[in-house]
Parts: C-alpha cells; sequence; structure tokens
C-alpha cells in the first residue's frame, strides 16, 4: 500500500472518463500521485467511477467495487470512494449493501473527494473549483474528449440517463473554447466532441442550435487537427452543422448518431419522436452535403414490443443503409424508465443476444465491402501506438478504441501522435494494412 497514492478506475464511457481526468487532476494539486486503471493498483486509496447504464454495466460497476473492498477488510486499502452514474441513482441502497465503502458520491458532487482526502492529509479545505476544465489526460497526449453538455431531455423509453443526469445542460461556448485552447498548448491535436445530445447544444443557454458555430470556431483555432462529432440525435437535427463540416478540412467527415431502430412501430414504442420515412431523410440529407462521410450509429434489439417481422426489417433496412460504422446493443429493463414501468420485457434474453449477433453478422459484411473498396487510396492517418510488427493509427473515419485501425509497416521511423499519409495496402472485415 503506497502512501499518498490513489488509484482511480473509470467504468463505462468517455464522458465518465472526463470526470475521472478533471477529479485527477485537483487531487494531484492536492499533492497525491494518481495511477489511472492500474492492472496492479497499489495506493492507500481507491476511487471507483461506476457505470449505470445498462445491466451488464451496472454489474461490472459491482464487481469492481466488492473487489476494492476486500482488499480494504484484508487491509491492503485505507480509504474506498464510490463516485459516477451508479451512486448518483442508487444512493440510498447501495451504502447499506456494500458498508465497506467510505463514502458514496453521485454524478456531479464527486469533487467532494477532493476535500475528502486534503483531511486525511490535514492540508486544509480549500473550496474546489468545480467549474475548472484543467484535467490530467488518461488518453494518449494527442487526443481527448470534450464534453459539452450534461444531461438529456429526450426520455426515450428505454433509457435511464435522464433519470441519473437531470435536464439537458450546455457548458457556455466561450467556455469550451478557453479549454479547446488550453488542451492544445498541452498537445493535445485531435478533439472527440462528446455529449449525451449533441443535437440540443445550445439550445437551454442561447435558445437556438450552436453546436455548428461551437465547431467553426473550434476549427479555426491553430493546432487543432481533427474534429470528431460523437452522439447527436436525428431528432431535431441540427442540419447547419453540415457545411461547416463540408467546409473544414479538420472537422471529420465522421458522425455519431444513434438511430436504435428503423420500424415505425418500435421507433414509436422506444419514444423516438421520429419516423423511419423522416430518419431515412436525415440520413440522406447527411450524406448528400457531405459526400463520403463515415455515419457510425448504435441500434436497440429486444425492446419490449419488437416483433420478428420488426427485427427482420431492421435487418433488411441495415443491408440497404450499408452504415460504414455500426454497434448493437440488446434491450436491458432500467429502473423507473418508461418501458419498465409500462411495457413486460417478454423477449428472452437467449433471443435478444441472437439478434445482435444477427444484426453484427450483417455488418460484418458490410464493413468488409466498404474497407476493401479503401484499398489503394491513400489516407491520412495518426499513429496512436508502437506494437511489434506495427504502427497502429487510424483515419478521420475512425475513433479511438471503438472504430477501425491501420496496421502500417514498420519500415520507417514514426512518432506516437504524429499525422502521415499512407497508402492502404490490404483491408479485413474491421481493420486496414498500409505502408507509409
Amino acid at each position: 500500500m503506497r502512501k499518498n497514492e490513489i488509484d482511480i478506475i473509470t467504468l463505462g464511457c468517455s464522458k465518465n472518463l472526463v470526470d475521472a481526468e478533471r477529479l485527477m487532476y485537483q487531487l494531484e494539486l492536492a499533492g497525491y500521485k494518481c495511477v489511472h486503471d492500474s492492472e496492479h493498483p497499489n495506493g492507500e486509496i481507491a476511487i471507483i467511477n461506476t457505470c449505470g447504464f445498462i445491466g451488464d454495466a451496472k454489474e461490472e460497476s459491482i464487481e469492481i467495487i466488492l473487489q476494492f473492498a476486500e482488499r480494504k477488510t484484508k487491509g491492503k486499502l485505507r480509504k474506498l470512494y464510490v463516485m459516477g452514474c451508479l451512486s448518483q441513482r442508487y444512493k440510498e441502497e447501495l451504502p447499506i449493501e456494500i458498508p465497506e465503502v467510505d463514502k458514496w458520491f453521485g454524478k456531479f458532487d464527486y469533487m467532494g473527494i477532493v476535500d475528502e482526502v486534503k483531511e486525511l492529509r490535514r492540508l486544509g479545505v480549500k473550496e474546489v473549483n468545480c467549474e475548472s476544465f484543467e484535467r490530467t489526460l488518461t488518453t494518449p497526449s494527442h487526443y481527448t474528449y470534450l464534453k459539452i453538455a450534461e444531461g438529456c431531455n429526450r426520455y426515450c423509453s428505454y433509457c435511464a440517463i435522464p433519470l441519473i443526469t437531470g435536464r439537458f445542460t450546455s457548458r457556455p461556448l466561450e467556455e469550451i473554447l478557453e479549454e479547446v485552447r488550453w488542451l492544445v498548448s498541452n498537445g493535445v491535436k485531435e478533439f472527440n466532441v462528446i455529449a449525451q445530445d449533441l443535437s440540443s447544444y445550445g439550445l437551454d443557454l442561447y435558445g437556438e442550435h450552436r453546436l455548428a458555430k461551437l465547431v467553426d470556431e473550434m476549427a479555426q483555432i491553430e493546432g487543432v487537427e481533427w474534429i470528431r462529432l460523437h452522439y447527436t440525435y436525428p431528432t431535431d437535427f441540427p442540419f447547419d452543422i453540415l457545411p461547416v463540416m463540408a467546409k473544414h478540412p479538420n472537422v471529420c467527415k465522421y458522425m455519431d448518431i444513434a438511430l436504435q431502430h428503423c420500424s415505425n412501430n418500435m421507433l414509436k414504442k422506444m419514444h423516438r419522436h421520429i419516423t423511419r420515412a423522416e430518419q431515412d431523410a436525415v440520413i440522406a440529407r447527411i450524406r448528400k452535403e457531405v459526400p463520403g462521410i463515415c455515419i457510425r450509429t448504435t441500434l436497440l434489439v429486444g425492446h419490449p414490443g419488437e416483433t420478428e417481422e420488426n427485427f427482420n426489417e431492421l435487418c433488411e433496412w441495415v443491408k440497404e443503409m450499408k452504415f460504414e460504422r455500426m454497434g448493437a446493443f440488446a434491450y436491458s429493463e432500467e429502473d423507473g424508465t418508461y418501458a419498465a414501468i409500462h411495457y413486460n420485457d417478454d423477449i428472452p434474453q437467449e433471443e435478444k443476444e441472437r439478434r445482435v449477433e444477427a444484426l453484427m453478422a450483417i455488418q460484418q459484411s458490410i464493413s468488409s465491402e466498404i474497407l476493401s473498396q479503401m484499398v489503394g487510396t491513400q489516407q491520412r492517418v495518426v499513429i496512436d501506438r508502437e506494437e511489434e510488427e506495427y504502427y497502429v493509427g487510424r483515419t478521420q473515419y475512425d475513433s479511438p478504441e471503438v472504430d477501425c485501425e491501420v496496421l502500417i509497416e514498420k519500415n520507417k521511423k514514426l512518432q506516437i501522435g504524429n499525422f502521415y499519409t499512407v497508402n492502404i495496402i490490404k483491408s479485413e472485415d474491421f481493420d486496414l494494412y498500409a505502408s507509409l
């Protein structure tokens, strides 16, 4: 057990990661050494940053908490704190179930951990600046995630996020731009812009969509090499972002837009407030105004009321739309959601998983076809890491950790975090091979 060392374990999405990075920065100012996601934690304090989105994520969070609780029981840990979405949602129940945890913090009060650990060292408690955007990056130094809003107003039938995070709240535009300039000064070149719902950015603060203005101004900051957009919503889509994407070469031709389904029956049951025809029109317009764009989407299967006919319609639609990137997940009943209260979760788990596998098999074929068309082209890539046989990079069409990678022959020394033009020489289902 290392004195003045804190292990921070982050579970769930990149939005959680940003929270952990802000916390780490404040703890380091207080004189602690922070280690993120260590395979062999040895700190005297551990902080678990939990996810509470779906069943699997909640189970993983509980399992990790119990592992560290056991370490504390054995005297290998002095203090154990838990923060994030799971503790935000179950703050009454969890302290009773897992008393080994010293204190539970929600998604928005977690900065109180700084005061807690300062007291341990008798440093004198000063007010923590919860609004500070400064953070300790846990990603490779050349890319980061830029969170521009919290919360969600959509209230889809299956989703617990609004119950955890509350109403959609945009960050002021100038504050975000200031953070971008600070990150650039610290070596960041690639910005993955994230929120639960990018489409709503600005509506609460300014009474109008401001995503286009934000991205336009970001693109003009010297040192910003790539901007990539994650988690837009098809209903009330901010179409003024498309000319900005088409105009600026450093705005990646990449749009992450969660569509969830195509069947009108399911879109209605899911409370998506859109029809298949309207959804298809959004995708068609995006592709028309930004030629060559990579569209990434997520689909949900096994939602209550999804018939075999609805699922078959979804499969045929995926074949027709040919999304460049796609993921799928099975419905998980979440306490307090509309679906949990009003629907019967009557589709067996085995059938849900079968549907996920069937969709991903279709997507594997589509991905293989799309990537094969890139063979013989030249692509600009950023180098993320070096492995034994290859340098591993990404194109503008690939977000870190979730999308395809480019494996580059090691016939010349390349620098991590730098951009290079490569020749694509071979493709597989989800990866590309290249030479400099």
